[in-house]
Order: C-alpha cells, then structure tokens, then sequence
C-alpha cells in the first residue's frame, strides 16, 4: 500500500513539531512539506501535491479556509482543519463532513483521520467531492460567524478608554505586538492585541486583509491603485495609502474588483 502524504500548516512552530512527531508514529505516513503561513502552504499544496493537508484554521496573512478556497478543484488534497475550539467552525465542519482536528492534538483522533482519509482517497472522485465540501464549509463558516461582529474596539489613551466605533475604523496596521489603528478623522490609537484575533472579531463584509500587517476598512476606500506586476495599492478617504502585497492582490481582484 503506497504511503499518504502529508502536509502540516501551522504559523506556530511547536504546533508543527508536535504534529510531526505524531505522524512520524504511523508507518503509512509521509510528510511532504511543512509551511508556516497560508501563503507557503498554498505553494507546497500546489508543488507537492500531498493527499492530505493539515491546515490550521487561523494563520497571519491567508487563513487555512483562504488557502482551499485558492486552489482549483484538480489541486484540492484532503483536508483537515487543525483548530482551537471554535463553536462556528465545529458546526460548520460536521455539517459538511469535513474532519477537523482540536488542539491540542491527540493521537488517537489524528489516527481517525488517516484512516478516514485513506479510505477518501481510493474512491475516483475525491477531490471533486473534497472541493465541494470545503466551499460549502468555507459559506457556512463564514456567515456564522458574520451574526456576532464587534461593533466597538476599547483603546486606551492616556489614562482614558475609549470605544472606537468599527465603522470608523479606516485602517489596523500591525508593528510587532502592537496595532496602529486609525479612523476616517485620522485620529490614532495603538493597542496591544494580535492582527488575526482582532480580524476574527471584525465583520468580514466590510473589513479586507491587504497584506500581512494591514486591514482596511472597504467602505474607507477611496480607489485602488495598479502597481506593476499586477499589484495595487489602496488609498482611503483619509489620505492613506497602503500597498497591497502580491498575494492579497490576487485575493483583491476575486473579492472586490470583480463585478
């Protein structure tokens, strides 16, 4: 019986180490490739081709649910999500039969996987089938989590906190353990708080990644700058101009510059 391969994608390397010393227990197993982000992920998916792709749910720059979602049905491993519990996610998965796997990881559901996985893939049309569940997991995810979005952000200035409406938001920009985040009147404030947890927080309709540092409100752009080599910039109402990176640029002509 030949060998499942396997890619892990996790931004934590401890994640990924504990994960690939569990696999290194199963004899039928291979690793392919480990990825840190959604963007290496994407890449070694595309390369490697493995069968089945470890992915963790909440990655910087393109989430695992973005890195399927980039990928056309003949590219599509198996997948499974690798998550912390996330109520949405949970439903969403078994739902659509879609395995998931909770941190932290035990050995005997990681088992359940692989042989789940390895009786996927003897059927003929499993990556078609894969392909439709994941776009269906990604829908209903993603409208779940749509009901319960932060409408206020509480900063600190000086000894005062204030609560920062959502919609004035213009922009979240991250620099180390820190996010800048700057309103349409360009007043500034400066948080403590990691980008992907706050992005997770924030209504998915109106606010885009543009890269891995920068979130921008939709509704505070004033145009979209071409840049060569197919790349763009966003300038908002308040005078702003942030670079959109290459990869976020393809995320941006799928999302908003289609109509």
């Amino acid at each position: 019986m030949s060998k499942l391969r396997v890619l892990i994608a996790d931004d934590e390397r401890p994640a990924r180490e504990y994960l690939k010393s569990l696999l290194l227990g199963f004899d039928e197993i291979e690793i392919v490739g480990q990825a840190a982000d959604g963007t290496e992920a994407l890449d070694i998916i595309k390369s490697a081709k493995p069968d089945l792709a470890l992915l963790d749910l909440q990655m910087p720059e393109m989430s695992g649910l973005e890195v399927v979602k980039m990928l056309r049905k003949t590219q599509m491993p198996l997948v499974a999500f690798v998550t912390a519990f996330d109520e949405y996610a949970v439903k969403a998965f078994e739902l659509n039969a879609v395995d998931y796997l909770l941190k932290p990881v035990e050995r005997e559901r990681l088992a359940e996987t692989i042989r789940r996985a390895m009786e996927r893939i003897e059927r003929d049309d499993w990556r078609a089938s894969e392909a439709r569940k994941v776009a269906s997991v990604a829908e209903v995810y993603e409208t779940s989590k749509r009901t319960d979005p932060i409408d206020r952000i509480p900063v600190r200035k000086r000894d005062q906190i204030f609560l920062v409406p959502a919609d004035e938001v213009a922009s979240i920009i991250a620099d180390g353990e820190l996010l800048h985040i700057t309103t349409e009147e360009n007043q500034s404030f400066v948080i403590n708080f990691r980008l992907k947890d706050l992005e997770a927080r924030l209504d998915g309709r109106k606010f885009i990644r543009l890269s891995r540092a920068a979130i921008v409100n939709l509704n505070m752009v004033a145009h979209i700058s071409p840049q060569p080599g197919g790349m763009y910039s966003a300038i908002l109402k308040n005078g702003q101009e942030i670079p959109v990176s290459r990869l976020h640029s393809r995320l941006l002509r799928a999302r908003v510059l289609k109509l």
